[in-house]
């Protein structure tokens, strides 16, 4: 028995099954990311006044790079313009256009994921040490001529490890001082070079990276971040699948070939959409 409306849409709502599908699945991600992004905001104003790492749980700003969050934007909106158009070219009876139109979408997708994965070895390789007399500081790591980062996560080290290694001291290549907004103080004469820094492990109170321990705002910015990651993976393989191996369909039925590839769009916009309220509720508030 054929199941109904599966390419065809109902005479009553104007829509096939799969859509209607997609829609109520797209709900439910919303309550998703609108529950992260509450969180967010909450943690964000009620955090206390000052700067970090000065004030503990202060806000950290100015700590993601704006200029590779803009051209990560860049290249999520032009994946969403390419599967709009690998879908019009079915529409237009073109699988030739369409197959090179989804493998451009495909390409940003992986782009999208190379370069957030470039922001995240930044984080992991960037700590924070703060001091048995109070003083914090921040900066990139060094300890025995090894940077820890995201791609070689053994590397990390705590507190705890550098006093069981028996490490009489590191390395930190320091920031420059900020102010509340995340800016680079002018201070008339003062450089603003990352001067390295020798710390003796027995004057350091804390020590950790920019990863979900260390600061709220790391663990809220890992999690939405990395989700969202995940959401891009999953839509680049399926719209891969459907460039190639799931093309099959378009010599059987071409009409519901085309509304999958619609329903994958559809899915595709909604990765894009959370990804331009991300960007600047994260990077730029």
């Amino acid at each position: 028995m054929e199941i109904p409306y599966t390419y065809k849409a109902r005479p009553d709502t104007g829509l096939y099954n799969a859509k209607v599908g997609i829609w109520l699945f797209l709900a439910s991600e919303i309550m998703l990311f609108g529950a992260l992004f509450s969180a967010y905001i909450l943690l964000r104003v009620s955090a206390p006044d000052g700067f970090w790492p000065d004030v503990a749980l202060a806000w950290p700003r100015g700590l993601l790079n704006i200029p590779i969050g803009t051209f990560n934007t860049a290249v999520l909106i032009t994946s969403s313009v390419t599967v709009v158009l690998a879908w019009a070219a079915l529409k237009m009876n073109n699988f030739a256009r369409f197959r090179w139109l989804m493998v451009v979408t495909v390409i940003c997708a992986f782009a999208f994921l190379g370069i957030k994965s470039f922001e995240y070895n930044d984080k992991f390789s960037h700590y924070v040490v703060r001091l048995k007399d109070g003083k914090a500081v921040t900066g990139h790591l060094e300890v025995n001529g090894k940077h820890p980062g995201f791609w070689n996560f053994a590397d990390q080290w705590s507190l705890g490890r550098l006093e069981a290694e028996k490490v009489e001291h590191i390395e930190i290549a320091v920031d420059p001082a900020r102010d509340i907004h995340g800016h680079v103080k002018h201070v008339e004469g003062a450089s603003h070079d990352h001067a390295k820094q020798k710390i003796a492990t027995a004057d350091i109170a804390f020590l950790g990276s920019y990863t979900p321990a260390t600061h709220p705002f790391f663990a809220v910015y890992f999690l939405i971040t990395a989700l969202h990651g995940l959401h891009v993976l999953g839509g680049a393989l399926v719209l891969a699948y459907f460039a190639f191996p799931g093309a099959k369909m378009w010599k059987t039925n071409p009409e519901q070939f085309t509304n999958r590839i619609e329903v994958g769009g559809l899915f595709w916009h909604f990765v894009d959409l959370v990804w331009i309220f991300l960007f600047p509720v994260v990077y730029l508030l």
